[in-house]
């Protein structure tokens, strides 16, 4: 389900970069709260999804080739954003962020209901930040390139993508805790019933998530594609 609402603002952030609409997808609540909630979903599932590897007794070298997946992916948008905003290309966007997130999460993922109270910290420090940065000048370093990777910043850099690890590690953290206790409580809910038909929309929506980094990757560049060979043929 969050793929397919990424599709559709990605959609629209792309019919307005060439100019068929007339939308501020940088300020405008409408659409920054769309994209807060959109990697909110994104990372809350990559926790859970880390939950069920562990308990399925995932090995680390199983981990280190998926995680491997995801770090040259984030390379691969460094460099495809650098050609197209060389002003304000992704140095650490979602999938950046999640690379160094899986390794925390990973790490962490035996200190049980601590994820929790870990995940809301991680949130929390957002907001110590922002007092930090109000009450000490010397506070500033954080927003250089540098560091506010970590998310202890007062001002949002120039950049298409920012997901840093505050306050998102606490998301995938939460992801993690939700779906330790699901697995110990709940079992049943990740339980696909035999026999039962799912439906070709549930079956559409599990084979995207199957298949999310591969759809995450090929999905802008056909969707500019697309509207480069609109433009071109009108």
């Amino acid at each position: 389900m969050a793929i397919v609402w990424m599709s559709a603002y990605h959609l629209f952030f792309d019919l307005n970069h060439f100019g068929y609409l007339k939308q501020n997808f940088y300020l405008d609540p409408f659409w920054t709260w769309q994209r807060t909630a959109i990697v909110s979903l994104f990372l809350f599932a990559a926790g859970l999804g880390q939950a069920i590897a562990v308990h399925q007794g995932q090995s680390w070298p199983r981990f280190w080739r998926r995680w491997g997946q995801v770090a040259a992916c984030a390379l691969l948008v460094t460099a495809g954003s650098y050609w197209m905003y060389p002003q304000s290309f992704i140095y650490f966007g979602v999938l950046h962020g999640m690379a160094i997130m899986l390794l925390v999460v990973r790490l962490t993922a035996g200190w049980g209901g601590w994820l929790w109270v870990l995940g809301g910290a991680a949130i929390a420090m957002q907001f110590i930040a922002s007092y930090a940065h109000s009450a000490w000048a010397g506070a500033e370093f954080l927003n250089g390139n540098s560091f506010n990777w970590l998310g202890l910043i007062s001002r949002k850099p120039v950049t298409e993508d920012y997901v840093p690890l505050i306050p998102w590690l606490g998301v995938m953290w939460w992801g993690m805790a939700a779906g330790t206790w699901t697995l110990r409580q709940r079992p049943h809910w990740f339980r696909h019933a035999p026999g039962s038909d799912r439906g070709p929309a549930i079956r559409g929506l599990a084979w995207l998530g199957r298949w999310s980094l591969s759809y995450y990757m090929l999905h802008q560049p056909v969707l500019i594609g697309l509207l480069m060979a609109v433009g071109a043929l009108a």
